[in-house]
């Protein structure tokens, strides 16, 4: 239970680094998504981070694209037991299921392990809040795959801190498993979804935080500097970027990165891991050469000073 534990913050230990699969089966192939997943763990990654919706967004796609590639790689290389599996329900629905309805979750479950080839799920994220169903409906509903060996940790994601305390009151009034992780959006460039209530919460309340878009969708990399560079399938999230203090944000970056001979997304990836009540950042990657970048910032550590600096700038 050690590797499992270690994803909240009542372990003082942490994970790293986990890896994004929204990407699977939607800007990379499946020879690519095999190729970025080993390199992943041969650099010592081992959570690996779905959701049932990846990528249903996509002309042609249902949806669980990504957790049936992560489920071929786990059969063809037998690693299930040396990695941690992650996926969310909630934002794809199901014939006439949807959200976070009780019969929704159990029977997503399913559409889950199927996929991954698997028996349990070492982490499963409500992906939403779901106003529309008693929250002590929902915590019977995800508390029952734990008692059943279906699901072994409980997070949430995109919660603000009134709806996740309610609902880990409820959890706890019931005595079923509670949120152990939260996952919202958070990054140099997206401040507000966590900074606050949320933070003082997840902190106060030892929930382990593992923000999704670390990155800002690349625009951290250094990738997107004007408005000519905006292109490719995530364009239409970064744009706002590049106008406002976008611009400062990369110059402080630049000159941290030039400090340390990393690059731009590792100190994104430093910063972020330094910050109260983060367990890891999620991040993802398309080749064998990202993967190996982002797992750079493992053992980045930034001064008190650059941490500082690249606060003030990244503030609007």
């Amino acid at each position: 239970m050690t590797r499992l534990r270690r994803l909240g913050q009542s372990d003082l230990a942490t994970v790293p680094l986990i890896l994004g699969g929204n990407v699977f089966g939607w800007t990379t192939d499946e020879a690519t998504s095999f190729a970025v997943l080993d390199a992943f763990v041969a650099g010592g990654g081992s959570v690996i981070d779905t959701a049932d919706v990846y990528s249903a967004w996509i002309p042609g796609n249902k949806g669980g694209e990504s957790e049936t590639v992560i489920g071929a790689w786990l059969r063809r290389r037998k690693r299930r037991d040396d990695v941690v599996i992650t996926s969310k329900v909630g934002m794809w629905p199901i014939g006439d299921g949807k959200g976070l309805e009780p019969a929704h979750i159990a029977k997503a479950v399913e559409g889950s392990l199927q996929r991954l080839g698997t028996d349990y799920l070492d982490l499963y994220l409500a992906h939403q809040d779901d106003a529309t169903q008693d929250q002590g409906a929902v915590a019977e509903a995800f508390g029952a795959l734990v008692s059943a060996g279906k699901v072994r940790v409980l997070g949430a994601s995109n919660f603000g801190a009134e709806r996740l305390d309610g609902a880990i009151r409820a959890q706890h009034d019931l005595g079923v498993a509670r949120y152990q992780v939260l996952q919202n959006e958070y990054n140099l460039m997206t401040r507000s979804g966590y900074e606050g209530p949320v933070q003082d919460y997840c902190v106060a309340h030892h929930i382990g935080m593992t923000p999704w878009f670390s990155l800002a969708c690349g625009y951290l990399t250094g990738k997107y500097r004007t408005a000519e560079d905006v292109k490719g399938p995530r364009a239409y999230r970064v744009g706002r970027f590049v106008e406002g203090h976008g611009p400062r944000v990369l110059a402080a970056l630049d000159a941290v990165s030039a400090a340390h001979g990393a690059s731009l997304a590792q100190v994104a990836l430093a910063w972020l891991a330094a910050q109260p009540g983060i367990t890891a950042p999620i991040a993802s990657a398309t080749s064998v050469g990202q993967v190996e970048d982002l797992l750079g910032s493992i053992h980045l550590t930034l001064t008190p000073e650059e941490l500082a600096a690249l606060d003030v700038a990244s503030r609007i």
